[in-house]
């Protein structure tokens, strides 16, 4: 075995590792509030909430569950709250693309925290952009009350779900809602401003106020079943739709509703027959060095990705540390903009560093972004971008100019956007590269992935300088010894920010995927997409 074979296998061992080490923690989430909460649940008659979304959507169909690590290592003085208490996949129905946002009832009997606020919007963030159907599957005790000002009043928090419905509502976007166990106060809105509404016997209950506070607030008492079950809600308030007798009764019904559904036109995205890569798609695994400091050819990586390995690049030899190319993904005709991130030469002999934006790539890149707009191509970004060039030439040739033209682009681009975090998205090249603040469709990190402002060593060199500097002016000079300590105990702070897992737990991604699964999260996205009209591309005032 070679020197580069052994290379190549180590490479593959680490990122399988790491694989691995995702299914695991997915596999705890995927228990909710754990196995005798599950048992309880499921004693009262009652499908979990993965149960109930396996159950309606289509069984041949692919799905892509977005969030599932939301609130991963949050809240833990409450307990946690894993997927922040909310299942939200995009799958199928009939044939038909829709998203699902189930309430766990095991965890916190279903009750929101901050982040499911948050990931509820996104979900429906998801359904408003792409003009596809969402399904609410309702089982929740409300607002987590210890944490409600985190969650109850401001633009992105819980109130805003109610708006979006009526938003949606009024855009034509199909809104099917559930009441498959509690729902109380607030949210109690939320099936009542959806466009068809479904209660199952004996286990749904929907009321601004629940029987005790009812009693402390004007003294009735009355009990559950009375005050807001199913045959008081649907024969009495005639406020639900559709009573059901159970859980897969009333799922079956969904199916049915959804589809009626007509479906729009679509937009006419390009899409020709799909073709597997050429190189085999495993081969991702050992393309990507483990050591993220180590160049490697973006290109080969890419080749794993598109049909048939077939790139037919722009300005090729022109701005190298950033690739742009059309391609064809499981037939989807896209732009693709990736970082390279080799180590390259310019045509008078100058280097450049791979992974960082150069002026020439950032002007490639922005021409690129308005020609696949003209074009209605949607756009792929692959981040592994260290940022922007820096330094005297950089800033006397324009750098800011030419980043900024990359990212009035990106801002100003309708076509749909999705971006695959493969290694390294830090500072200013996330903004260019279409990070969560640029609107794309869906984005989504390998377990290689990092991101923030910059790189781990160098925040950790700078942040413990900051640190040495303020205690010296309180007239203390820490040993060599213990500035050591400080810079890694920096470090590994730091270095916990960047990871993926911190960035998926306050959906900065919508996910981490293993690796293989790029191609199915792309085409499912394109899919979505292709059932929203595309707005006309104007760019605004910017330095040509």
């Amino acid at each position: 075995m070679t020197k580069k074979d052994l290379e190549l296998n180590m490479n593959e061992d680490a990122h399988k590792l790491e694989v691995s080490r995702l299914r695991q923690r997915l596999d705890l989430i995927h228990l909710g509030g754990g196995k005798k909460r599950i048992e309880k649940h499921k004693g009262r008659g009652k499908m979990t909430a993965r149960e109930r979304i396996t159950y309606l959507l289509d069984k041949d169909g692919d799905q892509f569950e977005i969030g599932a690590l939301a609130a991963f290592e949050m809240y833990q003085d409450e307990g946690g709250a894993p997927a922040a208490g909310v299942v939200v996949i995009m799958g199928y129905i009939g044939g038909r693309l829709v998203i699902v946002v189930a309430n766990d009832a095991t965890v916190k009997a279903g009750a929101w925290f901050p982040m499911t606020g948050k990931k509820n919007l996104r979900a429906q963030e998801i359904a408003m952009e792409n003009n596809i159907p969402i399904i609410y599957l309702v089982d929740s005790a409300g607002v987590y009350l210890p944490m409600q000002s985190e969650i109850f009043p401001d633009k992105e928090h819980f109130g805003r779900i109610f708006r979006n419905n009526a938003r949606m509502s009024a855009m034509g976007i199909p809104q099917i809602a559930a009441v498959m166990g509690s729902c109380v106060a607030g949210g109690a809105y939320l099936p009542i401003m959806s466009d068809e509404s479904l209660i199952v016997d004996k286990t749904g209950s929907i009321f601004l106020a629940g029987p005790y506070l009812v009693k402390a607030a004007i003294g009735e008492e009355v009990d559950k079943e009375t005050l807001g079950g199913a045959t008081t809600q649907s024969e009495i308030s005639g406020i639900i739709d559709h009573k059901m007798e159970d859980d897969a009764s009333c799922l079956d019904r969904i199916r049915e509703l959804v589809a009626d559904i007509a479906r729009p036109e679509p937009t006419g995205f390009i899409r020709r027959e799909p073709q597997m890569p050429k190189y085999e798609v495993e081969k991702l695994y050992q393309i990507l060095p483990k050591d993220r400091s180590k160049p490697y050819q973006m290109e080969e990586l890419l080749k794993c990705l598109v049909d048939d390995s077939k790139l037919s690049y722009y300005k090729k030899d022109y701005g190298k540390t950033i690739i742009c190319a059309y391609a064809q993904i499981d037939g989807w005709a896209v732009g693709i903009v990736a970082n390279n991130r080799e180590v390259v030469r310019t045509k008078q002999g100058e280097m450049q560093f791979g992974g960082v934006i150069y002026s020439d790539s950032a002007d490639k890149a922005a021409r690129f972004i308005m020609l696949c707009n003209q074009k209605k191509l949607p756009l792929i970004f692959m981040h592994d971008v260290s940022g922007f060039m820096v330094g005297k030439r950089s800033e006397h040739g324009g750098i800011i100019k030419d980043g900024a033209k990359m990212v009035n682009a990106v801002a100003n681009s309708t076509v749909p956007k999705f971006s695959i975090v493969v290694g390294n998205s830090y500072g200013a090249g996330n903004y260019a590269m279409c990070g969560k603040a640029y609107d794309p469709r869906l984005i989504v990190g390998w377990p290689s992935a990092r991101i923030a402002v910059m790189g781990g060593d160098q925040a950790a060199q700078v942040l413990t300088q900051i640190k040495l500097n303020a205690l010296k002016q309180k007239g203390e000079s820490p040993d060599e010894a213990a500035q050591k300590e400080l810079l890694e105990e920096i470090k590994g702070r730091y270095q916990k920010q960047t990871s993926p897992y911190y960035a998926a737990a306050r959906l900065w991604i919508d996910a981490i995927i293993d690796p293989v699964e790029t191609r199915k999260v792309i085409s499912m996205g394109i899919e979505a997409a292709n059932n929203a009209d595309i707005p006309r591309f104007h760019t605004g005032v910017f330095q040509v």
